[in-house]
């Protein structure tokens, strides 16, 4: 426990003296501390079931995700009976707690896919490591909103480039790290996974990976947080990679696939377009990305926010060298009940 929270104060102190590029936004900057110290506090066992956590990295579908608290929905419950309405009661229980939405996501994931899928992303199921408050089974396989969020980016992929099977994945903002859960599950081919993350967020990512894919040391590799390395050559990397944000501008090689979901929405424009032209420099082949069309919710007082929103049509001019292929909100995206619009877009190479 004290080498971890070792670990976190010294890429803490490290990202402060960085560019502003590469540190928190503001939408992070508290989240990042206080995540921090939960992990300091509590460990990983149950970090997918922290209150904190989930309002930032592990989404979900019910509780806090559809912005009912437990309280409305103990209180909704209550209208009906158990035994009396049951069907009603069930109803209701299925929809709050998000097994209703979830198994509409997972319908959608299984409907785009077949067994001829060179991925074989069918045959994905999430490992329980984390302890999630939510995870739902369906057909024997386990799914978490994080996982199918991916599982749909992947499938929309696929239908525009069905073909396409990349080496080396980069990802920015990867959460705990489900799709490199996901790219691990991939039986035919040896997929490389690079996760760029604030800290504490790459670590973490690192133990969910290392535990839920059951990884030996020579499998993966968690940053050092040493300033003397100069350059990070991608093709002597293991299959599994985490580091700090900064760390980015040392990265050397070619990149086959480029994956960025919702954390762009949470940065400023200069950030953003910063990582996106390292991203091209990598001489990128495709850009899969999800964000919110219309940006996210600017910053108040009283609000979590950004200060400038990034929107879905500033993505082609942070990237010139690029051709947009796919754009995609129903039924890969998802469009909330006030309106906003969770988009993928598809980028490649011109």
């Amino acid at each position: 426990m004290s080498l971890k929270k070792d670990y976190l104060e010294r890429a803490f102190s490290i990202m402060s003296e960085k560019s502003s590029l590469y540190q928190s936004s503001s939408f992070w900057e508290e989240a990042c501390r206080k995540i921090s110290n939960n992990v300091n506090n509590n460990g990983l066992e149950n970090f997918r079931s922290e209150i904190s956590n989930l309002h930032f990295f592990v989404p979900t579908y019910g509780f806090p995700g559809n912005s009912f608290s437990k309280e409305d929905i103990k209180k909704t419950l209550s209208l009906f009976h158990e035994d009396a309405s049951k069907k009603n009661y069930l109803s209701l229980e299925k929809y709050l707690n998000g097994e209703i939405l979830a198994t509409s996501d997972y319908k959608i994931f299984k409907s785009s896919n077949d067994r001829n899928d060179k991925l074989d992303l069918l045959d994905f199921s999430e490992s329980s490591f984390g302890n999630p408050i939510e995870q739902f089974s369906i057909e024997d396989n386990n799914y978490s909103r994080s996982s199918l969020n991916y599982l749909l980016g992947l499938s929309f992929l696929k239908s525009i480039l069905p073909d396409f099977v990349p080496k080396t994945v980069l990802e920015i903002g990867g959460g705990f790290g489900t799709l490199g859960e996901i790219l691990h599950q991939v039986p035919k081919h040896d997929i490389k996974y690079i996760d760029i993350d604030l800290p504490p967020i790459f670590l973490i990512a690192s133990e969910y990976i290392r535990n839920a894919c059951s990884l030996r040391e020579n499998d993966y590799k968690l940053s050092e947080l040493n300033d003397d390395i100069e350059t990070i050559n991608i093709d002597e990397l293991p299959r599994f990679s985490f580091l700090p944000s900064w760390e980015i501008e040392r990265l050397n090689g070619k990149i086959d696939l480029f994956v960025n979901f919702i954390s762009f929405q949470e940065m400023e424009p200069d950030i953003v377009k910063n990582y996106l032209e390292i991203v091209s420099s990598l001489n990128t082949e495709v850009i899969l990305l999800r964000n919110m069309k219309e940006g996210k919710q600017k910053a108040s007082k009283d609000r979590v926010g950004v200060i400038s929103p990034v929107t879905g049509s500033d993505y082609a001019d942070f990237l010139p060298d690029f051709d947009q292929i796919g754009s995609n909100i129903l039924p890969f995206g998802y469009t909330t009940v006030d309106n906003f619009n969770s988009e993928l877009l598809v980028f490649k190479r011109k």
